[in-house]
């Protein structure tokens, strides 16, 4: 679920002689931008509609949102969408089955607080996700408003610990059966965590395929990201806005593993602690459990005042993950990595129109 800042220096870029006009019409207006995202972001009403819009504002890999949502009378399936895979950097469509995880636990907040109140039932090889559900009173959630303030803070935190309280309440919002979660606050260990995520981040820059797919994902301006719904919107990562053509060139000529790599470093150095989650199996089952406990513990997170973001290379690059095992003191497989800490509000990543994730 990995979410890479593009240090792009548009004033260097600008060509000579584009004007201000041509440049809005070319990238769009932040006004117009946001004005789309608090509609994303409304409050609940009883439409199920409304229901499935929530679930689709969990976290998910490049922001390619690899989810369908099938309902009936009484039922809401969510299904994986593999034509939204990411192939290099996720081949065995762990991160598919994590954000459908994710998806799943704003799911079952939401409709419980529309006035459905039921239950995630989990098949076997993980294949299906479905939410059976009565018609009932609304019920009050206290993660609910989290849902629409969650988002992955890709800056630099300002460096304050949190207390044993709170760390205290993520562990038990990130609990759950089949999933163990390794929170880390120590600043020698986060600091070797941070090395791991900077040698996986020079391993990935250094695989053009890598960096093919990933540039495919980048949405360098609103007006891409709006007309998309989807994508890693530059402004959400605090880099300014670029006409798409612009955005490609500079993708390439500007984004280097040494300016990224020193980047990581500073924001792991940042945050106030880094949560590590890992399944009791490395099977699709296991990775939609990470995915509902990782979400319970971001809202959760949200829900006390912090910024999180995800920083996945070292269980995105093979040979880094049994070090990052033994690091937290385990043999399985490590499933996901981000770090938290008290931080700003960027804008929020676009997401698409409920009628376009609807159906088999």
């Amino acid at each position: 679920m990995n979410r890479r800042t593009l240090l792009i220096g548009a004033g260097t870029l600008i060509a000579a002689g584009t004007g201000v006009a041509a440049w809005r019409g070319a990238t769009g207006s932040m006004a117009d931008y946001e004005a789309y995202s608090a509609r994303l972001r409304a409050a609940l009403t009883p439409d199920i509609a409304d229901v499935i819009r929530y679930a689709t504002l969990a976290p998910n890999s490049h922001n390619t949102q690899p989810w369908r949502f099938r309902v009936t009378s009484d039922a809401i399936e969510v299904l994986p969408d593999f034509a939204r895979r990411t192939p290099v950097v996720d081949p065995d469509d762990h991160h598919v089955f994590v954000s459908l995880g994710c998806a799943a636990a704003n799911l079952a907040i939401a409709a419980s607080a529309s006035g459905r109140p039921g239950e995630l039932v989990l098949t076997a090889d993980g294949a299906e996700v479905r939410y059976t559900f009565t018609t009932n009173q609304p019920r009050t959630e206290p993660l609910l408003e989290a849902i629409t303030k969650r988002q992955s803070t890709r800056a630099e935190y300002d460096g304050r610990a949190i207390s044993t309280a709170d760390v205290t309440r993520l562990q038990t919002a990130g609990a759950a059966p089949g999933v163990n979660l390794v929170i880390v606050t120590a600043r020698a260990e986060m600091a070797t965590i941070g090395e791991l995520v900077v040698a996986g981040n020079s391993a990935q820059m250094a695989d053009p395929a890598f960096m093919r797919e990933l540039k495919q994902w980048v949405r360098f301006n609103p007006r891409s990201a709006m007309e998309t719904g989807d994508g890693l919107f530059s402004a959400a990562s605090g880099n300014p806005s670029l006409p798409t053509a612009l955005g490609r060139i500079a993708f390439d000529y500007v984004v280097s593993a040494g300016s990224e790599n020193d980047k990581y470093a500073r924001q792991i150095a940042s945050s106030a602690g880094i949560a590590v989650f890992v399944g009791d199996q490395a099977d699709p089952l296991h990775w939609i459990k990470v995915g509902q406990a990782c979400q319970r513990f971001a809202l959760e997170a949200t829900r006390l005042g912090l910024k999180l973001a995800f920083i996945n290379q070292p269980v995105e690059i093979a040979d880094l993950r049994p070090e990052l095992a033994r690091l937290i003191g385990t043999t399985k497989r490590p499933d996901l990595v981000l770090r938290f800490g008290y931080g700003p509000t960027l804008p929020y990543a676009p997401r698409r129109p409920v009628a376009e994730v609807l159906g088999s």
